[in-house]
């Protein structure tokens, strides 16, 4: 059995390169961990639903370049009857706002006027009453909108909705003990109360993270308004299989009826047509990104450490070749001298993984703090440190192997 002490002995020898791998793999240990918890979070976003039909959905970015205000309305709906009569085509919404669009309009809501802080903030859906079947989300109590509820009017001179629809979640936080329906909500505070008419299951809001987070997490409301001096969107929904037919003669058919408009030909966000595919790719990019990144800088973090542990051993290995010949000749095996610097580096990665503990606990808190960040899993923490122990002694594997095929007679020749 390995005598501890005297490898103790020998590591006091070698303070200055002890303390570099051993805050080498504290400092790896604590970024790792952090960065597999971001790299779990944003994955899991990429496939978080947002609670609607996400399949056969268009969405169609037009603008004109000769109407405002009044002249608006009629468009859109000569818009909207042109789509709708496309073959391919389902059905047709039009609205400002919609789950992923990376911006739009939020509010605070409240169930008082003269309430003092906002129970919640809500993102708008500013929208006519074939958004829900267009998106498919699911109506779970109360109703839809009316064709004649709808209100056309601009940014500038809005007022409360009479009448509005709100997710589940909002329904939960604005009333926990009852039902929602046929209650007063005060959107962005104004004076006048929309009543709750309707509630659907779930709908992602179309911002991503950040101090927008309640907005992303399924606090959006729908008003049933057409906003004139606003970016509406066209979302259509296309009968199965007939989506990309549909995505070829939309621009033409949309110029063919009225040329005075503009759609962009950009990609990404900037892209005037876009499958609801391309939508959810572009808004979670960001998210993709940083989880390649992280998986990248872990790679190198651990390849680093490894390459410190190889080089720090192969030195040890090499200086004390003399000092092995010896114990082969006092009767060491090979498994013995392998045993001894795995134990040498065991000791010095069980210091480093303490160590990084503590840091890696800390920068969890930091990020807390700074960026909103949710609290470190211990798993992550623990997963962390077995394979940085592992990944210690197997870096330290091959130098120990060297050196078990030292000779003893390497105890006879002069240093």
């Amino acid at each position: 059995m390995l005598q501890i002490k005297p490898i103790l002995a020998a590591l006091k020898r070698h303070k200055a390169g002890t303390l570099l791998i051993g805050l080498q793999i504290a400092l790896t240990l604590a970024i790792v961990c952090n960065a597999l918890f971001i790299i779990e979070q944003r994955v899991s976003n990429l496939s978080r639903s947002t609670g609607i039909d996400e399949n056969n959905l268009l969405i169609v970015q037009s603008a004109w370049t000769n109407a405002t205000g009044a002249d608006i309305a009629p468009l859109v709906r000569a818009d909207l009857q042109t789509l709708r009569q496309l073959p391919g085509v389902q059905d047709v919404a039009v609205s400002y706002g919609y789950p992923l669009k990376g911006g739009g309009w939020n509010s605070g809501v409240n169930i008082k006027p003269d309430a003092q802080h906002d129970i919640a903030d809500s993102a708008r859906f500013y929208a006519d009453e074939h958004l829900l079947p267009v998106l498919g989300a699911k109506l779970i109590a109360g109703r839809n909108f009316r064709s004649d509820e709808t209100r056309v009017t601009d940014s500038n001179a809005l007022t409360s909705s009479a009448e509005v629809i709100v997710t589940k979640a909002l329904a939960d936080r604005l009333y926990p003990d009852g039902s929602v329906l046929g209650k007063p909500i005060y959107v962005g505070g104004g004076a006048s109360p929309s009543t709750v008419i309707g509630v659907i299951d779930q709908m992602q809001g179309p911002f991503n993270g950040g101090g927008a987070a309640d907005f992303s997490d399924g606090y959006v409301l729908l008003e049933p308004t057409l906003l004139t001096d606003k970016s509406n969107a066209y979302l259509i929904r296309t009968k199965p299989g007939q989506l990309a037919a549909v995505t070829k003669v939309v621009r033409d058919a949309l110029f063919k009826a009225n040329r005075m408009r503009i759609i962009e030909d950009g990609v990404g966000e900037d892209a005037g047509i876009r499958s609801f595919s391309e939508v959810r790719a572009q808004f979670y990019k960001s998210d993709r990104g940083l989880a390649w990144m992280m998986g990248v800088i872990c790679v190198v973090l651990l390849g680093i450490t490894a390459a410190g542990i190889v080089g720090l051993t192969s030195f040890w290995v090499g200086q004390r070749r003399k000092q092995i010949g010896v114990r082969r000749a006092l009767g060491a095996t090979q498994h013995d001298i392998i045993g001894y610097f795995l134990t040498e580096n065991l000791l010095i990665s069980m210091a480093g993984v303490l160590v990084g503990t503590v840091l890696a606990l800390g920068l969890n808190l930091w990020l807390m703090k700074q960026f909103e960040m949710a609290r470190i899993a211990p798993g992550y923490v623990m997963a962390g440190l077995v394979v940085l122990l592992l990944l210690g002694q197997g870096a330290a594997l091959a130098p120990a192997l060297r050196a078990s095929r030292v000779p003893p007679v390497e105890a006879t020749r002069s240093v």
